[in-house]
């Protein structure tokens, strides 16, 4: 009866009902001359389930002891403990705010078990203090400690992690994967994009929480090899220890840092990892990977793009860039570029771009006239055209940059006639073309302005205003007309001409001198037409007086010799002879006088 009530007690223990958390995943890939360390410590001063009583505390330190060879290039720093979280702690004195946070939960009725993790890029304060003893206080877990002590879950730990440069390593790829996802449920990592040049000092590791020593039922497998290492049994992985230090006192979480040369091997382009556990209540925190695979990185970016008005034709700067890598990217690596969706032009790198490395081009793309006028280009390095590439590397992924392109076209816009009108003498005129407005435009939405230059309208600078009773001084005059939209604009232009119009004739005569019609007034007569010549007749025919531009007009005065009389009030004829080409016959007419 005890063994059934133990293996109970020993389900419900360790077979929660519900699980909830952040399945671990890729936080960053960087590459270089890198290794990778641990420090860190626990809060617990025994382990957990064995222990009557709390065992956690809000301090506990450690200690950094690098090389003085070794560069300090990244660290990071995980705390975690049981119930809802504590994301404000100190380091060394100095107030920590988490940058990220991470939950875990487990349902045993009637009670929700809730653990945390949280997670402080502390790359610029490692750097600055270096090797010494790094304090991690105020991480307090009390409030949920009565609750966590029901099920032997209660505890609470730091670590950072601490990625270092020395360049008497070889060129590396390290994988920093987080989370907070628990285990029993199998935690499976694979890598992918790799190319193993050397296989010697590959390293994995892992921040793990809440594993206890005395439960053997767990193991780390490289690739589906079980592996284990001195501070860790082959069925045993997360049992309270720190592989680096050589400890197996910290107590309910684990600093473990593998070899796993043996288990890749040269020419590999991808692996897997798997931590596992049958009974063991385990939440995993953070996974790295140190792997020699030297491959390239292709990346690019666009910049500066001009194109002139009413053309298709891109010139655009881009750099091609060779930086998160650890092989050389070699020369002639082909870059595609789209418009929109259709490749339009394929060209090639031109040198080897080294690791680290960059590479700054300039080229004319033509859009075909299948593309509008705003698209998006997009530019992919290792595209030979169609979507494949001709370079393995370390992400497939990162190679291509979109810019938004907008031509910029001039508006369209309807041809405009001449406009002709009567010269008010000479070549003087008065227009309306007011109305040409509207009738230039193909887009309602474009603004028409008129101008008296060229260099006005492309200028647009003293318009015309008084288009609907414009007077040309002389003719022909051009009148040059801008069309604008909101990219750019137009310029076009018509003519403003005249003609020598019939003049306007008077026929009424009232020759009694009290200043209304007193002569034989033609309007728009002698400033047009200024070889005119005006001949007068009596009913019978008889020829009376002759007028042109040098003399005034008739009053009824007919020329006798000595003077002259007045022509009795009657009906009399006239002969307008213009003498203009545009008029080769008089205008016959008659008039009449009254006294």
């Amino acid at each position: 009866m005890k063994k059934i009530i133990y293996f109970i007690f020993q389900f419900l223990l360790f077979c929660p009902l519900i699980l909830k958390g952040q399945d671990i995943s890729l936080f960053e890939q960087i590459n270089g001359r890198y290794d990778f360390t641990f420090i860190g410590n626990t809060m617990n001063s025994a382990e957990n389930n064995p222990t009557f009583g709390y065992v956690t505390s809000s301090t506990s330190s450690a200690e950094l002891n690098l090389s003085p060879s070794d560069n300090i290039i990244r660290a990071y720093l995980y705390w975690a403990g049981s119930g809802d979280g504590d994301f404000n702690v100190n380091l060394n004195g100095n107030s920590i705010v988490a940058d990220r946070t991470f939950t875990h939960s487990r349902f045993f009725s009637p009670n929700t078990f809730t653990y945390f993790s949280a997670f402080k890029d502390i790359t610029s304060f490692v750097q600055t203090n270096g090797n010494g003893t790094y304090t991690l206080s105020e991480l307090d877990i009390s409030a949920f400690e009565p609750l966590h002590y029901s099920r032997k879950t209660n505890f609470a730990g730091w670590a950072i992690l601490i990625v270092y440069e020395n360049q008497s390593l070889t060129l590396n790829q390290l994988n920093i994967y987080d989370g907070l996802q628990g285990v029993p449920n199998a935690l499976q990592i694979n890598l992918t994009n790799l190319f193993v040049m050397n296989n010697t000092n590959a390293k994995a590791g892992f921040i793990a929480w809440e594993g206890d020593s005395q439960l053997a039922t767990e193991t780390f497998s490289v690739n589906n090899i079980i592996i284990s290492n001195a501070s860790n049994p082959v069925n045993n992985v997360f049992n309270s220890t720190n592989s680096v230090t050589g400890s197996n006192t910290l107590y309910n979480m684990d600093l473990d840092i593998y070899e796993i040369d043996n288990y890749v091997a040269i020419g590999d382009t991808n692996a897997t990892i798997t931590l596992s556990s049958s009974q063991d209540f385990i939440m995993i925190n953070t996974v790295i990977t140190k792997l020699n695979s030297q491959l390239p990185d292709a990346t690019i970016a666009l910049r500066n793009p001009i194109s002139t008005c009413n053309s298709r034709e891109v010139t655009i700067d881009f750099t091609v860039s060779n930086l998160n890598s650890t092989e050389v990217l070699e020369a002639n690596t082909p870059i595609t570029f789209y418009a929109d969706s259709e490749a339009i032009a394929t060209i090639y790198t031109q040198n080897s771009i080294p690791i680290g490395g960059i590479e700054n081009r300039s080229t004319s793309l033509l859009i075909p006239p299948t593309i509008p006028l705003n698209f998006r280009l997009t530019a992919v390095v290792d595209d030979t055209g169609n979507g494949t590439g001709i370079v393995r590397e370390l992400i497939e992924n990162n190679n291509s940059a979109q810019i938004v392109i907008q031509l910029i076209v001039s508006p369209t816009f309807n041809v405009l006639e001449d406009i002709r009108n009567c010269n008010l003498g000479l070549t003087r005129g008065l227009f309306d073309f007011s109305y040409y407005e509207n009738l230039i435009k193909t887009d309602p939405n474009d603004i028409v302005s008129f101008f008296e230059s060229n260099s006005n309208a492309i200028e647009a600078v003293y318009p015309i205003l008084n288009t609907s009773s414009y007077e040309a001084q002389t003719t022909p005059k051009e009148i040059f007309v801008r069309i604008e939209n909101i990219n750019c604009y137009s310029i076009s232009s018509f003519n403003l001409t005249t003609r020598n119009c019939p003049p306007t004739i008077y026929n009424a005569v009232s020759a009694d001198s009290d200043g209304f019609n007193d002569t034989f007034f033609i309007d728009g007569l002698r400033d047009v037409f200024v070889d005119f010549k005006l001949e007068i007749y009596n009913r019978w025919g008889k020829h009376l007086w002759t007028g042109t531009n040098n003399k005034e007009d008739w009053d009824g005065i007919v020329p006798n010799g000595i003077g002259g009389e007045k022509a009795p009030a009657g009906t009399y004829f006239y002969i307008l002879y213009l003498n203009d080409p545009d008029f080769p016959e008089p205008m016959i007419g008659y008039l009449y006088i009254v006294y």
